[in-house]
């Protein structure tokens, strides 16, 4: 069991990160991440437990359940989140690229389109899964030029994607925004699938699930990215209006039984 909760200080394997103007504060109400207003250089304001002095350490694996009460600023331009990832690039360009693989509460701010289930969203919030890492994704790779301009015709994008969605473990469902009063967020990462619950309430469920390693990570920041289905793709930075912000009151990351 791993733990975190508001007015400790960070202790390893807990680590934050701050970056041009970042903040990362413990404070009594709970761990603050937040980003200042204004635009120009990237911001980020991260806590993870996967980052050491000898590079990434990704320490977990299913079964294992994710609780986080978190609360977040009304608008945040950018993207934002908290959950498992493989940190599979870095905007700074701190690690080399490759294949991603996450399950978490995800939010990313227009212009950002990142719809890769069908019928959801390209940008809010969501809880979405995805594995680029397995075998069965690696086939997809010599044939995505063609599947995303299949993808720009709706019949054919009906027939395909479904089978590519299943390959990447691809998996998301729209969420409410978080507000700023705390709500209790949850994940339960299995082998054969995943869910999350909101204060109780079951608001995803999928038989998709990477297969890890994943670590942990929640963060604020200030880019937008693009990567469609249809082949789109592009990135930048934001103008941050005002202070956007991230509270975490108490993270538990704990082993669970494999049965679901």
């Amino acid at each position: 069991m791993q733990a975190f909760r508001a007015g400790c200080r960070l202790r390893p394997p807990w680590r934050a990160l701050g970056t041009n103007g970042g903040l990362v504060a413990c404070t009594a109400d709970g761990m603050l991440l937040a980003n200042r207003s204004g635009g120009g250089a990237y911001q980020n304001a991260q806590l993870d437990d996967y980052r050491t002095a000898t590079g990434l350490e990704l320490r977990w694996r299913p079964p294992v359940r994710l609780t986080v009460v978190a609360s977040a600023s009304p608008a945040i331009a950018g993207t934002a989140g908290f959950g498992f990832w493989n940190s599979p690039i870095s905007p700074l360009g701190q690690v080399l690229p490759r294949p991603p693989a996450a399950l978490w509460f995800f939010h990313a701010a227009p212009p950002a389109d990142l719809a890769l289930a069908r019928g959801t969203p390209g940008h809010g919030w969501k809880v979405a899964s995805i594995d680029l890492t397995d075998v069965r994704a690696w086939r997809w790779a010599p044939l995505a030029p063609l599947v995303a301009l299949a993808n720009r015709w709706p019949a054919l994008e009906a027939r395909i994607w479904p089978r590519v969605e299943r390959a990447l473990r691809i998996a998301e469902r729209a969420i409410a925004a978080p507000a700023a009063t705390p709500r209790r967020y949850v994940l339960e990462w299995h082998e054969a699938g995943a869910r999350g619950f909101i204060d109780d309430r079951l608001v995803f469920a999928s038989d998709c699930a990477p297969r890890g390693p994943l670590g942990f990570v929640a963060w604020v920041d200030t880019q937008w990215m693009i990567a469609a289905r249809d082949g789109r793709f592009g990135w930048g930075l934001q103008q941050v209006r005002q202070p956007q912000w991230l509270r975490l009151d108490e993270i538990l990351i704990e082993r669970i039984s494999s049965a679901r």
